[in-house]
């Protein structure tokens, strides 16, 4: 009896042990930020807040995922296609020179475009900060230019998506939590102090343009209309901030609310737009109320609840790491000295970016756009908006396999609303059936080319798009999220079908006009173009499109005759790479030569990810031509293309190259310039740096980690297909997805899979590849 008691306890200590070696999901610093690039977000997938953390004044900026200006337009040329069949007789003739002329004549957007990327006040329009809330701080017998603090610390629990700020002022320490309520649909922010009446608070509201801030009952209001590009009668708004306070004095004062000698403050955000939703005012006011009524510990309750249902559906842990012990800013820059001794680091940042995916989106409402929520500028980088030659796509490639499935929800409600106009759009620029999109969208759904050919053209748009669609369907095998989707599929499909032209040279049916999303290329004449046909992006998403629409009918029971027509589309088709004469995959059917041989596009590797079209086992000579391709464009380039090189390494098995360009991707930086090629990275609050701050490159990051870790889109389960050396000394996952809807959970040692689990709803037979060999395997319910 004592012996197995002893056993159990050396057990129970075991694991006690085993648990404690994992670093926390935090992230955590040692004074407040300096600049917005240093704070800390956090969001319930509508509103936002990130926060400074200051001492004797806080800026918090505040957000809400429907705020756009802009308005619903139709920017389509309807003469367009008027033009379209000189403009191929161009390009056919080799002069896309000329054709590039004419497609900037006639073919692009009408009106404004995205003004060039600066679109708030067009109808195009630009995803806007909501505000700024001020906290200005007081301390008792303490000048405010001469406050000393002691043991400051800030820190987000990314267990809980909690932040908080401690320090001591004068002996008394004060502690600040802050959180977007996934419960109550609003912020909270909860204000204290070890002693009590040492709170002395002055609250403000405002934002650059466009506001009115009032007081009434102690609330703080303030409303504003964004310029909708015409008549300047845009997107109304309303946010609202109501202290709720124990003890002390409130006052008002101007527009400020002054609070005084108080023993603790709960300050409430809360706020709508009449985005699809008539009775904002109304419901901003009703999410207050029932708030206040509830205890805080409730509140924060009920949300780190609803939280985790997400959050804590998947774990990853890669080893012992003591990288936590420094605050993350220092971490970051210890990892790039000595990598190896982080491993944890990049579970970090995994579980941060189904962190941001977690606060930017919601079922039901918008898919995160360039900056997922978080924006503190009027004229939001690019709009902020949805690009689609690979930014809004990238954002949701760490959903399915990370086992957040449902947030790709509202990407495909999105789609769905561009489908009415990009119908239009086919007829007026190629007077063809079904729907097109080109390389930006918005909450309008836009669908217009771009008012630049060279970046503006391409096509390809709707088709990706429909790679993010299919995939919820490959990774659930939802056949009512299909049938939902198939319309918009299908539609696609038909306007390549009717769109596609036959290049003489070759006989392949191709797309005319287009670009390789923007890249330029040399003519023989020692001009340059970016208008071509058939770039190899556009033939690649061509084929899976259609593959995929083939699959759907078979799985509906539907349009046996389309999928026949598909069929015999796919035999004219070119394939799904062209090897050139340098080894590498031609991104053009030409073999141009580049403006720009380290381009941060590489789009041409699209059916290497994310499309399935190039693997290292069916196309290896492709996979080579991939890999000579990544070589020559090189490594460094803005941190979301440092993302998506490292999934094209990760699915060509090339753990250590994956590894190389996560910890490039993990570079930190401070710059907030327009930067186009190299040096992209990572801010202090591991938001990632173009620079400026997209957000994509989190996702793709998130995504590469684990596509390192399980593969599932070459027919088989591949466990641990591309880890680099420092990860393979001992490992465990638990709840990654794989298509088919099966979760996986697995360990290893030395680099070896010592167990794993494949589950699903009902048990069915799976290949699974393990330490290199493939097997059949019955998945367990």
């Amino acid at each position: 009896m004592i012996q197995k008691f002893l056993l159990t306890t050396l057990t129970i200590f075991l694991n006690l042990a085993a648990l404690a070696q994992q670093a926390p999901l935090r992230l955590w610093y040692t004074k407040p930020a300096s600049q917005w690039e240093e704070t800390i977000p956090l969001g319930n997938g509508r509103l936002g807040m990130m926060g400074d953390g200051g001492v004797t004044k806080e800026t918090v900026v505040l957000n809400d995922i429907t705020l756009w200006s802009g308005a619903p337009q139709d920017a389509n040329r309807y003469d367009a296609h008027e033009s379209l069949p000189e403009i191929r007789r161009l390009i056919l003739a080799g002069k896309n020179d000329e054709a590039q002329a004419l497609v900037n004549k006639n073919f692009v957007a009408k009106g404004a475009g995205s003004g060039h990327g600066d679109g708030a006040n067009v109808p195009f329009g630009c995803y806007q900060v909501l505000g700024n809330l001020h906290l200005e701080f007081g301390y008792k017998g303490v000048d405010t230019a001469r406050v000393q603090v002691r043991d400051y610390k800030r820190e987000l629990s990314l267990d809980e998506a909690v932040s908080s700020v401690i320090y001591q002022v004068n002996g008394v320490t004060y502690t600040r939590e802050y959180f977007t309520s996934f419960g109550d649909d609003l912020g909270i922010i909860k204000i204290t102090a070890d002693k009590p009446g040492q709170l002395n608070l002055r609250i403000a509201l405002d934002r650059p343009e466009r506001f009115q801030t009032v007081i009434k009952n102690n609330t703080l209001e303030m409303s504003g209309q964004l310029n909708n590009g015409t008549d300047g009668k845009g997107m109304r708004y309303l946010t609202k901030i109501k202290p709720l306070v124990k003890g002390g004095k409130t006052s008002v004062s101007g527009k400020q609310i002054v609070i005084s000698d108080a023993d603790e403050i709960i300050v409430y955000f809360s706020a709508g737009t009449d985005f699809k939703n008539k009775n904002f005012e109304t419901e901003t006011q009703r999410l207050i109320d029932a708030a206040v009524k509830k205890s805080y510990s409730v509140q924060k309750n009920l949300h780190t609840t609803n939280y985790q249902k997400l959050f804590n559906r998947t774990k990853i842990h890669l080893g012992g790491s003591k990288g936590d012990g420094v605050p993350t800013d220092q971490r970051l820059s210890a990892f790039q000295k000595n990598p190896e001794k982080d491993n944890e680091l990049a579970v970090l940042y995994f579980q941060f970016g189904r962190y941001l995916s977690i606060s930017s989106t919601r079922v039901g409402l918008l898919p995160p756009n360039l900056q997922g929520l978080w924006a503190n500028q009027i004229r939001t980088p690019w709009n902020g908006d949805y690009h689609l030659d690979v930014n809004v796509q990238m954002n949701h490639w760490p959903v399915e396999v990370a086992n957040l499935s449902e947030l790709n929800l509202p990407l495909a409600d999105l789609v769905k609303g561009m489908v009415k106009q990009g119908e239009k759009t086919a007829k007026a620029y190629y007077n063809a059936n079904g729907w097109v999109a080109h390389v930006i969208t918005n909450v309008w759904g836009y669908t217009e080319p771009g008012e630049e050919a060279s970046w503006g053209a391409s096509n390809a748009g709707s088709g990706w798009i429909c790679n993010n669609l299919w995939e919820h369907y490959a990774f659930t095998h939802d056949k009512n999220y299909l049938k939902d989707i198939y319309p918009v599929l299908k539609g696609s499909a038909e306007f390549y079908i009717s769109a596609l032209i036959k290049d003489p040279k070759t006989g392949w049916l191709v797309t005319a006009p287009s670009v390789s999303p923007e890249n330029s290329f040399y003519l023989p004449n020692g001009k340059t173009a970016a208008i071509c046909m058939g770039p190899t992006i556009d033939n690649q998403i061509t084929r899976e499109l259609f593959t995929n629409v083939i699959t759907a009918c078979e799985v509906l029971g539907v349009d046996a005759d389309f999928a026949k027509s598909l069929q015999n589309k796919l035999k004219e088709l070119p394939p799904p790479g062209v090897v050139g004469s340098d080894g590498r995959l031609m991104e053009w059917l030409e073999e141009y030569k580049e403006t720009d041989p380290k381009h941060r596009h590489i789009s041409h590797l699209y059916g290497l990810y994310p499309a399935p079209l190039i693997t290292p086992d069916k196309t290896p000579e492709l996979a080579a031509a991939s890999a000579k391709t990544l070589e020559v464009r090189g490594d460094d380039s803005p941190g979301w293309s440092k993302a998506y090189k490292l999934l094209f390494w990760a699915r060509l098995h090339d753990g250590n190259r994956a590894g190389k360009l996560l910890r490039d991707l993990l570079t930190p930086t401070l710059q907030t310039n327009m930067n186009y090629g190299g040096g992209g990275g990572v801010y202090p609050n591991l938001l990632s740096a173009g620079p400026p701050f997209q957000i994509d490159g989190n996702f793709g990051g998130a995504a590469g980690i684990a596509e390192m870790l399980i593969q599932s889109h070459d027919g088989n389960i591949d466990i641990l297909p591309a880890i680099p050396d420092e990860w393979k000394g001992s490992g465990e996952v638990k709840g990654l997805k794989a298509r088919g809807n099966f979760t996986v959970d697995f360990k290893w040692e030395n680099g070896k899979v010592t167990d794993y689990k494949i589950t699903s709803k009902t048990p069915r037979k799976v290949t699974v590849r393990v330490n290199g060999e493939k097997m059949e395997t019955t998945s367990t319910h």
